[in-house]
C-alpha cells in the first residue's frame, strides 16, 4: 500500500504528471485489480491537469518543456551510455547474435532480421533476454549462452571500435567545462572496458556504471540513480546522451532530460520513451544549439546570482 500511496501523490502533482512512465515498470502489481484501479486514476488525473484527448500519452512539446535542456542550467554532470552511444557497436552485436541464435537453432533456425534485433534485443540487459528469448531454456543454459555471444562480440570488435561522429568534440567540450561524468551501461564489464580503452575513455570517465551490478538494470532508473550518487550530482542539473528506448527510459525515469542518437532506433519510438532531443550524430547542429542556449541560461542565473 506504500507504493501506492506514492504514485497517488504523485497523480496529485502537475508537475509530475508525466510520472505515468514508471506504470510499465511495475510487471508485479499489472494483474492486480488494486493496480488497474491506480493505472485508472492515474490516466483520469493526467486528463485533467493537461487537459488530453489520449491520457496515458505527453505531446512532444510538454515533455520538453518539462525536461528541457536549458532546464539544467547550470550543467554539472553527463552522463553517457556505451553502446550505440559512444560507438556504433549495434551492427558487430547483431552479427554475434545473428551467428549464435541460428546455430542454437532459434526461429527454426532462420536468421534473425535487424528489425526482429532492434524491437527485441538491442538495449536490453541480458537477464531480461535470458527469459524473453529462451523462455523454455533453464536460466542457467540462458545465461551461459549470452555471455557466450558477449565473449564472441568482444572478439568480433578487435580493432573495430570507433567513436560516433563529433564525440570528440563533445569530449573536449565536456573537459574544457569540468563537468563531471560517468558511463552508465547494460553491457557487461568486460564489453564496457573493451568499448572504453578502444575509444581513450578510460580516463575522460570518473566511474562506470554497470546495469547488471544493481538491483534492476535499465529500463529501470538504478544504473543512472547509481551514476548520480558516484558522481555526487543532481538529476536536475545532469544531463543524459543514449541510443535506445530502454535506455532513455531510464534516463527520463531518473529525473532527468535524455538527448537520444538516432541512427539505429527509430526515431519515434525514442520519442515515446520520453527523449527530450534527437540528433543524428554528436556533430549535428541541433545539439550544439541547445548547449549554446544552456550556457546561456548559465549566464543568465550566475549573473542574476
Amino acid at each position: 500500500m506504500r507504493i501506492f500511496s506514492r504514485i497517488h501523490a504523485i497523480a496529485n502533482s502537475p508537475k509530475y504528471s508525466y510520472s505515468v512512465h514508471f506504470l510499465p515498470l511495475l510487471p508485479s502489481l499489472s494483474s492486480s485489480p488494486s493496480y488497474i484501479n491506480i493505472k485508472t486514476h492515474l490516466r483520469y488525473k493526467i486528463n485533467l491537469c493537461w487537459g488530453l484527448s489520449k491520457m496515458s500519452v505527453l505531446s512532444n512539446s510538454q515533455l520538453e518543456e518539462e525536461r528541457s535542456i536549458t532546464s539544467l542550467a547550470p550543467l554539472e554532470a553527463v552522463l553517457f551510455d556505451v553502446d550505440g552511444t559512444l560507438s556504433d557497436s549495434d551492427p558487430i552485436h547483431y552479427d554475434a547474435f545473428v551467428e549464435m541464435l541460428q546455430e542454437a537453432g532459434f526461429n527454426g533456425g532462420v536468421p534473425i532480421t535487424e528489425e526482429f534485433y532492434v524491437a527485441n534485443i538491442a538495449g536490453k540487459h541480458n537477464e531480461y533476454l535470458c527469459e524473453t528469448l529462451f523462455p523454455d531454456w533453464d536460466f542457467e543454459k540462458g545465461m551461459k549462452f549470452l555471455n557466450d555471444k558477449e565473449a564472441l562480440f568482444r572478439r568480433l570488435a578487435a580493432g573495430k571500435i570507433v567513436p560516433v561522429n563529433g564525440l570528440n568534440r563533445l569530449r573536449k567540450w565536456i573537459e574544457e567545462r569540468g563537468f563531471k561524468r560517468a558511463a552508465v551501461t547494460n553491457a557487461p564489464r568486460p564489453n564496457a572496458e573493451l568499448m572504453l580503452s578502444s575509444l581513450d575513455l578510460n580516463d575522460f570517465f570518473q566511474d562506470v556504471i554497470i546495469g547488471g551490478e544493481c538491483e534492476r538494470a535499465k529500463p529501470f532508473p538504478d544504473p543512472y540513480l547509481k551514476g548520480l550518487e558516484a558522481l555526487s550530482a543532481s538529476p536536475s542539473h545532469t544531463l543524459v546522451f543514449e541510443d535506445s528506448p530502454s535506455g532513455v527510459k531510464a534516463g527520463v525515469a531518473a529525473g532527468m532530460p535524455v538527448v537520444a542518437v538516432t541512427f539505429r532506433n527509430p526515431e519515434h519510438l525514442l520519442r515515446k520513451a520520453g527523449a527530450t532531443l534527437l540528433i543524428k550524430d554528436y556533430d549535428d547542429p541541433k545539439l550544439w544549439k541547445a548547449l549554446e542556449e544552456l550556457e546561456k541560461a548559465a549566464a543568465g542565473t550566475q549573473a542574476a546570482n
